[in-house]
């Protein structure tokens, strides 16, 4: 694992889980109750996948699929620290998956390995017996068996510190496992009971594998001796990064349709010319390239917005009474300028050209979308400063629309805008339970009530401050230089926004640079990429548009993933919406009457003494750049120039609002301002953050509390500043998961101080947690009545709600571009895919398929329209049973014994 600089804390490594899922364990205790929402479920994903479903008889045998993503994976062992999204993938295609995810999220029992798997004991101890699939072998045609299951436990136990693990959370409650009456029986002791059961050995690797901590370590880095999935690696080239999957011959299940998956490292900046080059049939992609791929579809070229060569300033040049005024010895000034001014028109010609090339290219292709299975949140580091204060935290909270927030980002997409109203589930899974009522709806009153209380007051004898908050010294430094000089500017800054006239926050527009101020809250829905004077060649490759509310790039960092461009952090990268806060009299008396018999002085946070820092979970590389939000050629390189340079911190406070619940100013607190400093990334690839956290801060300025943006280098945004502690605010983005209990302990578990003195962390950035919680998701982790564990999943999500540590925002958009022939592929939503069903559809057989009734509707599924428009009309993004039936989609047709079974019992 990879050491943050200068930490102040770590996290346990024993429940890093890498790439789409973080592990640990949990437990739970009656506790906090959702106030009212508790039982507000849905098994419906608020947007279904978008794969193109065909049955297996519709696709032509044989094809090469090339398959982008973001890196070539340093290791294939997806136990270790560095593995990453690539790294599963791989596994996914190669490896066993004793249990797979259907598109409700929900473990189902792979008929492929499994014939069965249920608890047979539950006293004195549980165990669960394992029926193999008696055809199921590896690739070396040995068959699996216990040895595999013993030597997988054994390394991912956390007894042997050889072994360089990332993660064993389940593996550590496992007392033995032994043979059953045959060598297909595998039977499983737990020391103490285990709800997730069904998440252990997925994947499952050979015992050549994990026998031994060298090869453990070593072995499986770049290579793969044995497989057991439909398909095998045939070679990993980091020359040329490519990772080339080819049919496994000794696969029993159904045959493959492709002859070969190649996966191809193509970062998110280089995709639209990637794919206008016919070198990709399947690829992720940010809201601007799906932009362009439907402006392609319509013949465009730009949406019009693009410059016509020789025009505008760059095809100017001396007028001839500018010449005759020079004289001789500007002569050579002026035919310097006219020639650097044909030299701009040329550029600008080759890049609409360029452009114009691409364009045509972009229309073999369809954009496939729905929701990630992540979401984004506003993150609040309560371990010092004002956010140490639950209170405070709830008044940010509370400032808050995460509705709007939410549309802001979907809405032009075409997508359900519905912020979570759960931290450990999405909707559509069926842990889902909307408990935001524990912190309480958007009230700017009740926020301003709660910052009253807890004693920052408007107005009051101001004074600079001695030291740094949360940021650097150089960070206070700025700050005292720019307080400094603003003092005699704000009289004036005063007048002119009175003459001017405020705007209210829905139209209210600043200017897009980096350290310029809040950007635009007018929502673009038609963002556009074209060319224009003075333009660099590079930034044609990709789609942007203003940033506004329809950003044109998801650029959130989804922990443990390591997707450029949207973080992985990561991709790699999104945002986060902010939920609110309870805080009015009548609403702490209820919440006190719920909590007072088990809430103790366990339950606060550490003093403010403790050490924070962390080390990066495994895959939690920040994004490379990715689409600029320029809509010119030259602004793109210029803004990739900027991403690169030291962190730049600006004002982000809106002026304040002609509202009758807004605060005639800052707030002062002991006569120090009540200011929180917002870390957001500056890279051309996390437009879409920025354009969140400027909506965030405009909110918060209603209510009095002064945001300092700090724009850092993504390269340093997650390491540097949310893992070692070093921010108020932040925005990013967590995956969901379908075992809750698990691995959602590590996220929101409180911080404990480690036999050294440091804070371990795990992955709670925030620093916000109680013992309660703690306890909350033990004992979830150990119930094995399903019901039970669900409502006290439900108790702990409601103490994550009022602990006001992490505020939900928005499902991440999922947009993926294909070719229209690619079957059973493109946005998969929760589904895990089926490597086997994957292909070409064939060209011969192109009749109507048969079409079944859905259970939900009554209505036949069928494939949507391929020509997918990534920006739907208002109406139909606002509603989302609209949404819902007119993009569902049916699965890839599998084994008639698949999806029956959640794992009996």
């Amino acid at each position: 694992m990879s050491q943050v600089g200068a930490p102040r804390g770590r996290t346990c490594s024993r429940t890093i889980r890498s790439v789409a899922l973080l592990t640990t364990g949990v437990l739970a205790l009656p506790a906090l109750a959702s106030c009212s929402s508790g039982d507000e479920r849905s098994e419906v994903p608020a947007a279904a996948q978008d794969v193109a479903p065909a049955a297996r008889d519709r696709i032509a045998d044989g094809g090469t699929l090339r398959w982008a993503v973001d890196t070539v994976p340093t290791t294939l062992n997806a136990f270790q620290a560095d593995a990453d999204a690539t790294t599963s993938r791989v596994a996914g295609a190669v490896l066993p998956s004793l249990f797979t995810l259907d598109k409700t999220g929900r473990p189902q029992r792979n008929p492929d390995y499994l014939e069965s798997a249920k608890i047979v004991e539950r006293e004195p101890k549980q165990v669960v017996l394992y029926k193999l699939n008696q055809q199921a072998v590896w690739s070396d045609g040995r068959e699996l068996g216990a040895p595999d299951f013993v030597a997988q436990w054994r390394a991912l136990s956390g007894k042997d510190s050889a072994y360089w693990t990332a993660r064993n959370a389940g593996y550590e409650r496992i007392q033995k496992i032994e043979r059953g009456a045959n060598d297909l029986e595998v039977r499983v002791t737990f020391n103490k009971p285990y709800a997730d059961w069904r998440g252990l050995f997925s994947p499952l690797y050979p015992k050549d594998v994990m026998g031994a901590p060298n090869s453990f370590n070593d072995g499986a880095r770049t290579k793969l001796k044995a497989t057991a999935g439909p398909f095998q690696l045939k070679e990993l080239d980091r020359e040329d990064r490519e990772v080339t999957l080819v049919r496994n011959p000794r696969w029993w299940g159904a045959r493959p349709k492709l002859d070969s998956i190649v996966l191809s490292a193509v970062p998110r900046d280089k995709r639209a010319a990637a794919l206008a080059d016919g070198t990709l049939d399947l690829a992720e992609i940010d809201s601007p390239v799906a932009q362009r791929i439907k402006q392609a579809a319509k013949g465009e070229k730009g949406g019009g917005a693009g410059p016509q060569s020789g025009t505008g300033p760059q095809s100017a040049t001396p007028s001839p009474s500018q010449s005759a005024a020079n004289d001789s010895d500007d002569e050579k000034a002026a035919e310097k300028a006219t020639e650097a001014a044909q030299a701009s028109r040329k550029r600008a010609n080759e890049a609409i050209a360029k452009y114009t090339k691409e364009q045509k290219g972009l229309r073999a292709y369809v954009v496939r979308k729905s929701l990630e299975p992540a979401f984004t949140q506003l993150a609040l580091n309560g371990e010092t400063g004002p956010l140490a204060d639950e209170r405070v935290r709830r008044a940010v909270a509370r400032a808050l629309d995460r509705q709007k927030l939410a549309e802001a980002v979907l809405k032009p997409l075409g997508l359900p805008a519905n912020p979570p109203g759960s931290h450990l589930a999405l909707a559509g899974q069926h842990a889902y339970a909307d408990s935001s009522d524990a912190l309480g709806e958007q009230d700017t009153q009740e926020a301003q009530g709660l910052l009253a209380d807890a004693g920052w007051m408007p107005g009051g004898a101001l004074k600079k401050e001695d030291g740094t908050k949360a940021g650097s010294e150089a960070d206070a430094d700025k700050k005292k230089d720019k307080n400094e000089g603003e003092d005699g500017e704000k009289d004036k800054e005063k007048t002119k926004d009175e003459a001017e006239g405020t705007t209210n926050e829905d139209t209210e527009s600043g200017a897009p640079e980096s350290g310029s101020g809040p950007e635009s809250d007018s929502a673009s829905d038609s963002p556009s990429e074209s060319p224009s004077d003075g333009a660099s060649d590079s930034a044609s490759e990709s789609g942007s548009e203003s940033e506004s509310d329809s950003a044109s790039d998801d650029g959130a960092y989804i922990v443990g993933d390591n997707k450029s461009g949207r973080g992985a952090p990561v991709s790699a990268t999104g945002t986060r919406v902010i939920a609110p806060a309870f805080g009015t009299a009548f609403q702490r008396a209820v919440l006190t009457r719920q909590t007072d018999a088990d809430v103790n002085a366990q339950d606060r946070q550490p003093g403010g003494g403790g050490m924070a820092g962390a080390y990066a979970p495994s895959g939690t590389a920040a994004p490379s750049p990715s689409p600029s939000s320029s809509s010119t050629p030259a602004s793109a390189s210029a803004s990739a120039s900027a991403s690169a340079s030291a962190s730049s911190s600006v004002s982000a406070s809106a002026s304040a609002k002609s509202s009758a619940s807004a605060l005639p100013g800052s707030l002062a607190k002991d006569g120090k301002p009540l200011t929180l400093r917002f870390v957001l990334p500056s890279g051309s690839g996390s437009e879409q953050l920025r354009t969140v956290g400027e909506k965030i801060a405009r909110m918060l300025d209603r209510i009095g509390i002064r945001t300092e943006i700090t724009k850092v280098a993504d390269a340093n945004y997650f390491k540097d500043h949310i893992a070692s502690g070093d921010y108020d605010l932040a925005l990013y983005s967590w995956p969901a998961t379908a075992y809750p209990a698990t691995d959602g302990r590590p996220i929101y578990a409180k911080p404990v101080p480690a036999s050294d003195g440091t804070l371990l962390v795990e992955q709670n950035y925030t620093r916000v947690g109680t013992d309660h919680i703690n306890q909350l998701f033990d004992q979830a982790a150990s119930e094995l009545d399903e019901k039970a564990a669900g409502d006290l999943l439900r108790q702990a999500d409601a103490r994550i709600w009022a602990a006001a540590g992490s505020i939900p925002l928005y499902q991440r958009p999922q947009l993926v571009a294909a070719k229209p022939s690619v079957a059973n592929a493109g946005a998969f939503a929760f589904a895990s895919p089926r490597y086997e069903d994957i292909g070409f559809k064939d060209t011969a057989k192109s009749g109507p398929e048969k079409t079944e009734q859905t259970e939900e509707t009554g209505q036949p599924e069928s494939t949507r329209s391929e020509a997918t428009d990534p920006e739907a009309t208002n109406s139909e993004a606002t509603d989302p049973e609209a949404t819902d039936s007119e993009s569902a989609q049916p699965e890839a047709e599998q084994s008639d014994a698949a999806g029956s079974e959640s794992g009996e019992e």
